[in-house]
Order: structure tokens, then sequence, then C-alpha cells
């Protein structure tokens, strides 16, 4: 399938001049317009090129590092189990961590379960 990049390229012109995100939380998951990737990066795939994402950590009103959630379970250890979000099981997709800037947020979802909150932190740190 071939992707849309001009389409996306359009999309991303008026995400950036949105406001940034209204405050936001470690441990919330929120819908992130992740857009049209390169290759096996992943894409935002809902209404706007949106996926849920994890919020790990927050550095300033503009930027923040998050980790795209997937229904897709894999037995591998980079998907980590974040229990079950609108109603389907979700994973964390850890090898896809990623710096976002927070124009890039949209809607929140829910807030992650602190003890499963820390289990997917504690595995991105693992990572490095």
């Amino acid at each position: 399938m071939k992707k849309d990049f001009d389409g996306w390229n359009d999309q991303k012109k008026s995400i950036d001049e949105r406001a940034h995100a209204p405050l936001y939380h470690e441990g919330e998951v929120r819908w992130c317009r992740l857009g049209t990737n390169i290759g096996f990066e992943q894409d935002g795939t809902g209404n706007g090129r949106a996926r849920p994402v994890l919020i790990l950590k927050g550095f300033s009103r503009q930027v923040c590092l998050v980790v795209p959630l997937t229904s897709s379970q894999k037995k591998n250890p980079y998907h980590v189990s974040a229990g079950r979000i609108g109603g389907r099981d979700a994973f964390a997709i850890i090898s896809q961590v990623r710096l976002i800037d927070t124009k890039r947020l949209d809607q929140p979802l829910v807030y992650l379960e602190h003890a499963v909150f820390e289990r997917i932190r504690k595995a991105v740190r693992n990572l490095f």
C-alpha cells in the first residue's frame, strides 16, 4: 500500500498552526496525530492520522516523551501490556518511544493505573 505523504504534509501544516495542548500529565493516554511515517515507524491510523499514545515524561508545555499504543498483541519484549483501553486490549510499543511537540496531542482517553504505568516506564528504561 502506498503511503500518502503529501496528504500528511498538508495536515502537518495545520497542526503546526495549533496552540500547544492544554495541560497533560505523565501516565495519561491521549490521541496523538503521529501522521504518516517512513518504513516501519509507527503511523497514526485513526481519524486525522492519530493513534493513542502514553505520555511517559513531560519536559515542558511544548514537548513530551510518548510511546505509541496498539491493539495488536505480539510475543516480543517490545510490546508491553497496557491493559484495556476503550474496551480493547492495548500494548505499548516501547521500541517506538519518541519525543513529540504537544501540538500533536488531542483528546485524553484515560489514565493508566500507577502500577501499569511504572511497569511500562521501567521497560522503556531497560531499552537503554
